[in-house]
């Protein structure tokens, strides 16, 4: 069975997208519909496109922070609020601490949310 979990650690975000691409294509202009598996894994490849986005987005949401960005500088170039940005990424290192609790690896550990949490800082900062 086609899961987000069991291809999104064989793929990189471009060639997630890649195949997304090929099959959504195939699906909207084919000759032919899609085989019920090519459904599933795009469905399956959608997931980890979104995950593997919004990774990426708070790690670049870090690397702001750690080149001194302000977070009303942040949220202006997410297209909203600092409060929405900060608060946000607050979430994001939540989730990371509960999946590395729940699996020992991915994640962070809990010297790593301590430092993302002072690279956050204070919503003013």
């Amino acid at each position: 069975m086609v899961t987000p979990e069991g291809i999104e650690k064989g793929v990189t975000l471009t060639t997630a997208a890649s195949r997304y691409d090929e099959l959504w294509l195939r699906d909207a202009v084919g000759d032919a519909p899609l085989r019920r598996e090519e459904v599933l894994e795009m469905l399956a490849l959608g997931e980890v496109i979104a995950r593997k986005a919004v990774y990426g987005r708070q790690l670049a949401v870090r690397s702001a922070r750690s080149s001194g960005a302000s977070w009303a500088q942040i949220g202006a170039a997410l297209g909203v609020s600092k409060q929405a940005a900060w608060e946000a990424h607050g979430r994001w290192i939540d989730d990371q601490a509960s999946q590395h609790e729940r699996s020992d690896y991915q994640g962070l550990d809990e010297e790593q949310v301590e430092a993302a949490r002072r690279l956050a800082g204070r919503v003013d900062d």
